[in-house]
């Protein structure tokens, strides 16, 4: 199945970017009104612009990126002119890297482009009618880890705070203690820009459905603030909370057990989202991978070959190679096992040592004997 971005111009000169699976069928719906929203009071427009992708997940993200260029990097790309359009951008066409001050269709800016490096607060984590204080305060550690301290909390069974929480939060005391309680889920995201679901079904709305990883790179290109919806633990989200959102989050898995648990759903997005934030973060939270320890250099082949004749006169003394005439296949084997590992000097030094004390044993067996 192909996918396609696509750029309309409008009846008032302005630009519209969108994504479909039927190129023809949504330029028909655009130009019929049938399509609410932006271009329904700008009619007629115009295809002027389209390119095809083998997933509906690459489509999105090319309109999103073209819905943050400016008007004259836009007709750069109608025309053709990749000089033009390099002169816009230090990548070529669709490989860009999203701009944080995206404007929508109709904020299009005449000229060249100036842009203000905004940065995009991290996405709230919206849990909606959560049920048992533990899974709360497991979220908030979840949260934590990867950086995340924006906790808001639609209608909880318990009540708030729940003593229940802290505990199982292992110390995340800061999300907990900041989290904010909301009646609705609606009154929990108005301040958002952009609303993504958390759901392994759709349940009968039909809208973009992303993976996390995608979800997240949506949500540090910006413009705006980001908030996902987590639905409560029996049941996960209804469809009225997922129609509140613009996209579906969804994580690939077993068809056969789809079951996650609260704070492993919200643990899989906030690692995702934490994979593109800065090692430097002004006013955030910096994350860190462990240190990276460089491997010994393997040893040189003449220790290696010492090691190996060790081992090869201890196994011909004890009689390991037998029949004769299978002698050589033996040590060609025992030789291209050994040689595989790429050991260091001092794990050579010591499989000597082992080997040492190995034969010494053995003949102070004999001798008692």
């Amino acid at each position: 199945m192909t996918f396609h971005a696509y750029l309309l111009r409008c009846a008032d000169g302005s630009y519209y970017a969108g994504h479909t699976d039927d190129l023809d069928a949504r330029v028909g719906a655009h130009q019929s009104g049938s399509i609410g929203g932006y271009t329904q009071n700008r009619r007629p427009v115009a295809l002027v612009w389209s390119q095809d992708f083998a997933s509906r997940d690459e489509a999105l993200a090319a309109e999103r990126r073209i819905k943050g260029w400016s008007r004259a990097k836009k007709e750069a790309l109608i025309a053709e002119d990749w000089d033009r359009l390099r002169a816009h951008a230090s990548r070529s066409v669709l490989r860009d890297a999203a701009s944080t001050g995206s404007a929508a269709p109709q904020d299009e800016r005449e000229g060249e482009e100036t842009r203000v490096s905004i940065p995009t607060p991290p996405p709230a984590i919206v849990l909606v009618r959560p049920q048992l204080g533990e899974n709360i305060g497991k979220a908030a550690r979840a949260m934590l880890n990867f950086g995340l301290t924006d906790m808001r909390l639609v209608a909880p069974r318990d009540g708030w705070p729940n003593p229940a929480a802290g505990p199982a939060a292992s110390g995340a005391d800061v999300v907990l203690q900041n989290a904010r309680v909301y009646d609705s889920v609606g009154e929990a995201v108005a301040d958002c820009a952009h609303v993504y679901a958390t759901t392994v079904r759709k349940r009968g709305v039909t809208k973009p459905v992303v993976t996390p990883e995608l979800a997240a790179r949506a949500i540090h290109a910006g413009p705006g603030a980001s908030a996902i919806l987590f639905g409560p633990e029996r049941s996960g989200l209804e469809t009225d909370d997922v129609a509140v959102a613009r996209t579906i989050v969804t994580v690939p898995i077993n068809p056969e057990f789809g079951s996650l648990n609260l704070a492993q759903a919200v643990i899989l997005v906030a690692y995702e989202w934490s994979k593109h934030v800065p090692t430097e973060v002004e006013g955030g939270v910096a994350l860190a991978s462990p240190p990276e320890v460089a491997l010994d250099p393997p040893a040189p082949q003449e220790e290696l070959d010492g090691m190996i004749g060790q081992l090869d006169a201890m196994l011909e003394e004890s009689g390991f190679y037998f029949p004769p005439d299978r002698t050589p296949a033996t040590r060609r084997t025992l030789r291209t096992l050994l040689t595989k590992p790429g050991w260091s000097a001092q794990e050579v030094r010591t499989l000597r040592g082992v080997l040492s004390a190995l034969g010494g044993a053995k003949r102070g067996r004999r001798e008692e004997g």
